[in-house]
């Protein structure tokens, strides 16, 4: 019985090619890539602005402030990382081993991408230092560093991974089931890592934030201590008491900013422990079908199919234009909750909302690529999440019932990042076969490598966003005051209705149907069968 649901769940055939266990593992691992992928995309800005204090006003890099700063490397390391896809993408079409040209790379490469994602949040690094400007610098050039690595080594695993998915079948209707229950899965990853890091953090530095009644407070217990600065200090009353309110609101701003790179570096070690079984598990359990064992092509070559496959082009230029629609979902979101909301628990919940509707959406995705087509369910989602924002950013955030009208409008939100999610992968694919029946070369490895490179643009576009908020919107990440706020709620919803729009665009002239996908599918077999 179980058996048999499964088989309906991915249209897999008992006995015949791909098969519901290889499906399940290419989830597992789907689920471990996004606990790494999510602590880093998410928490990496966080952690440089909030717990290393880069964020805080008056740290400079050179010239520039510190929020800057950090947001131009956010931005130059995932544009250096996505230019990197397609080389990555050679590679794997050049692979041949026992195993495959794809999944070797989940087995070799769990181990190092664990290790460089601790690196990134090691809590050796001392936020005073950075603040006082002693070690500002230093630090920022040695978190960079190590975040240029991992950006390298999670490319190695990140573009065979989706290319994984051409090579266990070459039915789009059971690729597209594979790949809807993956993304789900995917997105379940993320959510954890999304909802728990906010909450623990926040509990566990929530001793260090103080209202004007706590300082009171530690003020009438301190009165001594500050009668002896006015006596021996010949300050007045009034100076003497700020000089020590700042003196201990420091302290605990110093002392909240340690804390929490500990609780990022522990959040990140468990992290990874949990994740590299299931990049095992993956490679384990998955086989390889659909792999061409010509010979390999050079990188030249590869990027000359690139240029061929105008299909895919189309899918890559919608997905750069489409970068921004979801910057709420990364650091931006996080700012919002924390210095606008005041609790940064409620980023969980930001992301949360859109889970219901992004569900709904990729259980119904099969159903509407085979009444719609992938193309205009892509497009009439967007089009339709581009007026979910822009009723969003008319209606505001400064009232009770317009934060419920916008969580109804998040959760809407969760149609169109529920059907992208998945229909831009098997759209990939479909242009995987487009490329073999137009060239003889399947090239899996460069064009999945586009996907990777679109996910990389939108991870870039969102941190730059999110990190330079903090600048607009004039945040100090120490003393947590917010100059202006609505900068903030105008970079983020603005960003996403322009980015929501921009995207349908380029897939009006996407021509790939299910239909035709079948039929060069067939005319494939049929001149294999003739060699």
């Amino acid at each position: 019985m179980k058996q048999s649901f499964l088989h309906k769940l991915f249209g897999t055939t008992p006995g015949v090619g791909v098969q519901p266990k290889e499906a399940i593992a290419y989830s597992v691992t789907g689920i471990g890539q996004n606990f790494i992928c999510t602590i880093i995309g998410s928490y990496i800005t966080v952690f440089m602005t909030d717990a290393l204090l880069f964020g805080a006003e008056g740290v400079t890099i050179g010239k520039i402030s510190g929020a800057v700063a950090v947001a131009i490397l956010m931005l130059g390391t995932r544009i250096f990382d996505a230019l990197n896809d397609p080389i990555m993408g050679s590679v794997v079409d050049k692979t041949r081993t026992k195993w495959g040209k794809c999944r070797p790379f989940l087995k070799w490469m769990a181990i190092p991408i664990a290790i460089s994602t601790v690196l990134c949040f090691l809590p050796v690094f001392s936020a005073e230092s950075v603040y006082d400007g002693s070690k500002t610098t230093q630090t920022f050039v040695t978190i960079a560093v190590i975040y240029v690595v991992w950006s390298v080594l999670y490319t190695v695993a990140d573009v065979p991974y989706w290319g994984l998915s051409t090579c266990l079948t070459n039915d789009t209707t059971v690729r597209g089931n594979i790949l809807t229950v993956a993304r789900m899965a995917c997105t379940v990853g993320a959510g954890i890592v999304t909802v728990f890091v906010p909450v623990i953090t926040g509990a566990v530095t929530s001793k260090f934030k103080y209202s004007a009644d706590d300082l009171s407070l530690i003020m009438e217990h301190k009165a001594e201590a500050i009668a002896n600065m006015v006596a021996n200090q010949g300050l007045t009353a009034e100076e003497a008491a700020n000089t020590f309110v700042g003196t201990v609101k420091l302290g605990s701003e110093i002392a909240n900013a340690d804390t929490l790179k500990i609780v990022y570096f522990i959040c990140a070690l468990v992290l990874v422990i949990s994740s590299v079984p299931m990049f095992f598990y993956g490679f384990k359990n998955t086989e390889e079908r659909f792999t061409s064992n010509d010979n390999p092509p050079s990188f030249g070559h590869n990027l000359k199919l690139l240029f061929k496959n105008k299909e895919l082009l189309l899918i890559v230029l919608s997905g750069v234009l489409g970068g921004a629609r979801m910057v709420y979902t990364y650091t931006g979101g996080l700012y919002f909750a924390k210095y606008i909301l005041h609790n940064e628990g409620l980023y969980g919940i930001i992301t949360l909302l859109v889970v219901p509707g992004g569900l709904v959406a990729s259980l119904l995705v099969p159903w509407m690529s085979k009444k719609f087509t992938k193309k205009w369910s892509y497009i009439v989602v967007h089009l339709f999440g581009g007026i979910v924002m822009a009723a969003m950013y008319f209606v505001g955030y400064d009232a009770p019932w317009k934060i419920a009208v916008c969580a109804v409008g998040l959760v809407l939100l969760g149609i169109p990042q529920g059907v992208n999610n998945i229909i831009t992968y098997a759209m990939i694919g479909d242009t995987v076969d487009y490329l073999e029946w137009k060239t003889g070369e399947r090239g899996e490895g460069i064009c999945f490598a586009m996907q990777t490179l679109i996910n990389k643009v939108g991870m870039a576009v969102g941190a730059f966003i999110g990190v330079m908020s903090v600048s607009i919107a004039a945040i100090d990440t120490r003393t947590y005051t917010v100059g202006n706020p609505d900068a903030l709620w105008n970079v983020l919803i603005l960003s996403g209705v322009i980015s929501m729009f921009a995207c349908a665009v380029p897939m009006f002239f996407y021509t790939i149907t299910e239909k035709r996908q079948r039929e060069m599918v067939a005319e494939i077999e049929k001149r294999k069968a003739k060699k």
